[in-house]
């Protein structure tokens, strides 16, 4: 059986006994059946992975013994923080699932004049809730043993000048992204499905952002950002 990564939010050490959280062993035990003695990889966001194996499963405890730990030494050396106008439906759940996937550090939901998604009070907390899930499952997915930050909506105007470089994404810029320098860490704002507006980038270069762009062809929200983050990695990270 191949050995599934699982994401626990418990104290994880070598030469333990410890219960997986009642969603890993769910997971575990009734959707990929694991068995007693059936080997697992845990981890917790502490940036290692535990190995282990089950010693015992009941009803919805699954019960593991862990024997080692290592350093997947995975994380991209560039820090990105994306900076996401928030989408519509399954379209932020595949920015931020790709986005884990190719290595950012921070996503930022990005509220802009005009986003037409409406969040606020308890649909905002469940909207973050599932995102953060989005997060860990793309995680366990893509082998990563630190759990990327899912920072706080914020809006476009409350945006502020940050020492790291800032960069948005604007077809007319006449900068190109791939000739700009870009040290250790990168802070990426893209645009909702209608784009930046004017009063929109008003903001964005009163607080020095660079507007750049890749190319003559207009990408879809879901397409651009995770455009960016490969080039990034390409040239400044570790693709």
């Amino acid at each position: 059986m191949k050995s599934h990564r699982f994401y626990s939010s418990i104290e994880l050490k070598e030469n333990t006994s410890v219960e997986l959280s009642p969603d890993a062993a769910h997971h575990c035990t009734q959707v990929l059946r694991y068995k007693p003695g059936d080997h697992l990889t845990v981890f917790n966001g502490d940036g290692f992975d535990y190995l282990a194996t089950i010693e015992e499963i009941d009803k919805k405890r699954c019960q593991i013994k862990i024997s080692s730990k290592k350093d997947p030494q995975n994380e991209s050396p560039l820090k990105i923080n994306l900076v996401q106008g928030i989408a519509r439906g399954d379209k932020m759940d595949l920015i931020i699932q790709k986005a884990v996937e190719l290595g950012v550090s921070e996503i930022t939901p990005l509220f802009t004049e005009r986003c037409n998604v409406k969040l606020e009070g308890k649909r905002l907390d469940k909207k973050l809730l599932h995102w953060n899930k989005t997060i860990i499952s793309a995680c366990e997915q893509s082998g990563r043993s630190i759990i990327p930050r899912l920072n706080a909506p914020i809006s476009i105007d409350k945006l502020s000048k940050e020492n790291s470089h800032t960069i948005y994404l604007e077809p007319n810029s006449g900068k190109k992204l791939t000739l700009l320098s870009i040290e250790e860490s990168v802070r990426l704002l893209i645009g909702p499905e209608g784009g930046f507006s004017e009063k929109d980038l008003a903001h964005l270069n009163s607080i020095d952002c660079i507007g750049a762009n890749i190319g003559s062809r207009i990408l879809r929200t879901e397409t651009a950002g995770l455009a960016v983050v490969s080039i990034l990695q390409a040239r400044f990270g570790d693709f």
